[in-house]
């Protein structure tokens, strides 16, 4: 089995843990913070006739699953786009999933995507909010301009924009890693879910940014 290094850093007298899985686990709140899981984009996409693999929303559930085995949260906060569409069959899967936790609590903040209605969540006992003020961290879906920074209480976790950083080697080569951003004011998560894309972003000097390998967290 291979094995997973995850990069620590303490932060606003918190101590994170980074993970390659594109999570992180608060460990003072024993929660696990996710973004942008895209849960039944696959099904939306072979609605529409486009043949993709079946199994993609079981894959990321079962990575969930193995992280709660691992580090037995008992909170998790999905930061958005947590259901790509309206129901589609994955949505049975999840509900599935749901089931085999029924102590852990879940709060969703809603993000663009997430079209499905709150009584749905609400029935899996899944909480749903506009955003979510947790210790020093304000969560929420879309990242914040400097100018609305500028009056937010809080430190602002976010998901959205598929962060991901550009590494370039001697000879020119060059790859796009996922990765976790960490600025001034605000944090900016990789997305969770396999089936998303990345972009490359600019970072300031004084950001924290992490790079997301296969099977570890780097401080780049």
């Amino acid at each position: 089995m291979e094995i997973c290094e995850g990069a620590e850093f303490h932060f606003l007298n918190q101590d994170l843990l980074l993970l390659p899985q594109k999570a992180i686990f608060w460990q003072q709140e024993k929660a696990l913070i996710a973004t942008d899981v895209h849960l039944g984009k696959s099904g939306h996409f072979r609605k529409a006739g486009i043949a993709l693999p079946q199994d993609m929303a079981q894959e990321d559930l079962a990575v969930l699953s193995d992280l709660i085995h691992q580090y037995k949260p008992q909170k998790i906060y999905f930061l958005g786009d947590l259901f790509h569409s309206d129901m589609n069959n994955d949505w049975d899967w999840f509900a599935l999933w749901r089931e085999q936790f029924p102590a852990l609590e879940i709060f969703l903040v809603r993000g663009n995507h997430d079209i499905i209605q709150d009584k749905h969540y609400h029935q899996l006992n899944i909480s749903t909010h506009d955003d979510i003020k947790a210790g020093p961290f304000l969560m929420l879906h879309h990242p914040l301009s400097d100018t609305e920074l500028a009056s937010v209480n809080g430190y602002v976790l976010c998901g959205h924009i598929h962060p991901g950083v550009r590494l370039t080697g001697k000879g020119r080569q060059s790859v796009t890693l996922p990765c976790f951003s960490f600025g001034t004011k605000q944090a900016i998560l990789p997305s969770f879910g396999k089936f998303t894309g990345r972009v490359a972003l600019s970072h300031q000097q004084n950001d924290k940014v992490f790079g997301v390998l296969s099977n570890k967290v780097i401080a780049v």
